[in-house]
């Protein structure tokens, strides 16, 4: 059994929805982060799922990724949560129990912060007012478990290239294709540069 050196956990995002290979199956930011990195398909698990919350990683997906923990480890889930099932006590209890689980000095866990979605959803003002506001929560509650787990942080709700539809499908919940490399890319970026950190 190949050793695995990438996990990726979460909902959808981490699935690879948006992104379609010509036989119908999901390229994905994970796929395309791991080959950036130089870890071999066979080395990669993906336990990304539709639809998951942060209920279910805690519940489904955390026990399998610590019982074969991986160097590297990234996490993106919350939205389901914050547009469907939203309760925010357990939602800031299941981040935190997340990455102070997966959180060590051998592994290297990121993730990144909630863009605004809400834009790119046909909603009434006053409610995509109210998701905006869980999302800002979110991204508050998710900060400050990272800076308290040393966990990596993509801020791509704070850059202007995730602004607007252009990196989105058209249900304007998952990145379109292009949107998945570019996360890709960013991640990357961010993790070689925080080894090279560490390093020196």
């Amino acid at each position: 059994m190949p050793a695995v050196r990438f996990t990726a956990l979460g909902d959808s995002f981490v699935e690879g929805r948006g992104d379609v290979a010509a036989d119908g199956s999901y390229i994905g930011w994970a796929s395309r982060f791991a080959r950036r990195m130089g870890v071999a398909t066979r080395e990669v698990r993906n336990l990304g799922a539709y639809q998951t919350t942060t209920q279910q990683v805690v519940d489904q997906q955390l026990r399998p990724a610590l019982a074969r923990k991986s160097p590297l480890i990234g996490v993106v889930v919350g939205v389901n949560d914050l547009v469907a099932d939203y309760d925010p006590d357990r939602f800031a209890r299941n981040i935190d129990t997340i990455f102070r689980s997966l959180a060590g000095l051998d592994t290297t866990v990121f993730t990144a912060s909630y863009p605004d979605i809400p834009a790119n959803l046909p909603l009434p003002e006053e409610f995509r007012g109210l998701l905006r506001a869980r999302f800002t929560f979110a991204n508050t509650v998710l900060r400050e478990v990272c800076d308290a787990t040393g966990t990596l942080h993509l801020d791509i709700a704070a850059r202007e290239d995730w602004a607007g539809r252009r990196l989105w499908s058209p249900d304007g919940l998952h990145p379109n294709a292009e949107g998945h490399r570019l996360f890709a890319e960013q991640m990357a970026d961010l993790v070689e540069r925080a080894s090279w950190l560490t390093a020196a």
